[in-house]
């Protein structure tokens, strides 16, 4: 089993209007000579979470950061003109808090490590604006706990 450190929150880069998912992006990703989809988990705009590639595997999220990360993928991420926004449905960002949730108490109990909740852009070196919003106090402070019956 892996030792996960992070759980990273990413964006698809993909327009509001466009509602891909796991089968899509795998196949953008094998096309660019990967493996497998990067994401271990793909939020779509509706909020169905679909699952990527296996948690067991390392992902491709964060080049030299994916050894100890979870990778989950928000669709949207760009406006009309391909430029960062944050165009998130409520329901997107209420299933990745929840699943990162989880994955944070699984992983701490599985291991002792309670993974942090970070943003693609807060890694060293990368100059991308992935997921196109400050993910820390999104996750920590900004979203209430919400179950599935209050939105």
């Amino acid at each position: 089993m892996r030792l996960i450190h992070q759980i990273v929150i990413h964006c698809a880069a993909t327009k509001p209007n466009m509602d891909v998912g796991v089968a899509e992006i795998r196949k953008w990703h094998m096309n660019r000579g990967w493996s497998d989809i990067g994401y271990h988990y793909v939020v779509r705009r509706d909020g169905t979470v679909e699952e990527g590639r296996d948690e067991n595997l390392v992902g491709a999220g964060v080049k030299g950061f994916n050894k100890h990360t979870i990778h989950i993928c928000l669709v949207g991420g760009v406006n009309d003109d391909m430029e960062p926004a944050d165009n998130f449905t409520h329901k997107q960002k209420i299933q990745a808090k929840q699943l990162a949730k989880k994955l944070q108490k699984k992983y701490h109990e599985l291991t002792g490590i309670f993974p942090a909740v970070v943003g693609h852009r807060d890694f060293p070196g990368v100059k991308k604006a992935c997921p196109c919003f400050d993910v820390v106090p999104w996750y920590y402070d900004m979203i209430p706990d919400l179950d599935e019956e209050n939105y």
